[in-house]
């Protein structure tokens, strides 16, 4: 939230809601539950899961609350939550977070390359989540923080506690690889098709 006057509610609201107001809780429940299950989702893959790591977080904050000092970093803390929620859950399954879902792949792909219909956006989709999978496992959760929960820079470094020029230099490093991994996937497609037509022409 970077509205002044939606600070200054958020901020009003978590005092409420740690002093019991139920309205005030809804209030942040309403506010937040939608960008934690789209970035737990876009995480782990799993819808299931992705509602029961949203429900523990909040479950958890409803407990911290009443002693939880507001300073402004509220969204910060919240994520950081969900997302040690996520890598515990993970831990206890002994399984990997899969790559991300359509939705932030979707963002991601704009930029990346041309797309002129639904058949290829489908193919870069494909091709942008194999290139995530080749970012270290760091940097994917800048990417799903910043593109899935909509975190800013700053929360995002508060979140990770890092400076915020190394979540910069890092969001934009990782972007300009996948761009460079997309980029090299096109052209040996483009090369197969062309050598397939060669092929062709020449039989």
């Amino acid at each position: 939230m970077t509205n002044p006057q939606e600070k200054q509610e958020l901020h009003d609201n978590i005092i409420a809601a740690a002093n019991g107001d139920e309205l005030a809780w809804r209030y942040i429940v309403d506010a937040y539950a939608h960008r934690v299950f789209a970035l737990i989702r876009s995480k782990c893959g799993n819808e299931e899961l992705s509602e029961e790591i949203t429900q523990s977080t909040f479950c958890t904050i409803a407990q911290k609350l009443p002693t939880y000092e507001e300073t402004g970093k509220f969204e910060a803390w919240l994520f950081r939550i969900a997302m040690n929620r996520l890598r515990d859950e993970m831990r206890r399954r002994k399984r990997q977070a899969v790559p991300m879902e359509n939705e932030m792949i979707g963002v991601l792909s704009r930029g990346l390359s041309d797309v002129h219909d639904d058949e290829e956006l489908a193919t870069q989709i494909q091709r942008l989540r194999a290139a995530v999978c080749q970012l270290s496992s760091s940097d994917q959760d800048i990417i799903h923080m910043r593109h899935s929960a909509g975190m800013s820079y700053k929360q995002i470094a508060e979140a990770i506690g890092e400076p915020l020029g190394t979540v910069l230099a890092r969001q934009h490093r990782a972007l300009k690889k996948l761009k460079s991994l997309m980029d090299s996937e096109n052209y040996l497609q483009n090369s197969g098709q062309k050598r397939a037509i060669d092929c062709e022409e020449d039989r």
